[in-house]
């Protein structure tokens, strides 16, 4: 799994998603962006939406830091047969871990605010919540 930052707090997306890390870049922002997408880039020749996880999560942009990083994962839109790709930017992306879905664990705790919020896996550091991507983008896409 990816771990990543939002604020203090630790969350991971499942490696098998992930297309790329790419470092920040300049956001394109229309007005007319779906809520939680702050802007678009291209990348290899295809336009990529951007979902800023420390926006969503606690309310605040991501610090742009160093370790501030896009990560692009897949995607599927509905109706569409191939995957589509979406950026999503979060703070001190810079490692991963080892595990296996046994070791997520439900929280016994429903968000009904944060659907994208799923299970949990501890380390020897504290608590990890595992990041949903499918919920990122229910109404368009699931992964």
């Amino acid at each position: 799994m990816l771990l990543f930052y939002v604020g203090t707090e630790r969350y991971a997306i499942a490696c098998s998603y992930v297309v790329e890390v790419v470092r920040l870049t300049s956001l394109r922002t229309p007005k007319q962006l779906p809520p939680n997408v702050v802007g678009m880039f291209k990348y290899s020749n295809v336009i990529v939406p951007v979902i800023d996880l420390c926006q969503l999560i606690q309310g605040t942009p991501c610090k742009t830091h160093l370790s501030t990083r896009i990560i692009l994962v897949r995607y599927q839109v509905l109706g569409q047969e191939s995957p589509s790709i979406l950026g999503v930017m979060a703070e001190r992306v810079t490692e991963t871990i080892d595990s296996q879905d046994t070791e997520l664990v439900d929280s016994g705790i429903t968000v009904s605010d944060a659907p994208y919020l799923g299970k949990i896996i501890s380390d020897h550091y504290g608590l990890i919540q595992q990041v949903k991507l499918d919920r990122l983008l229910p109404d368009i896409c699931h992964t």
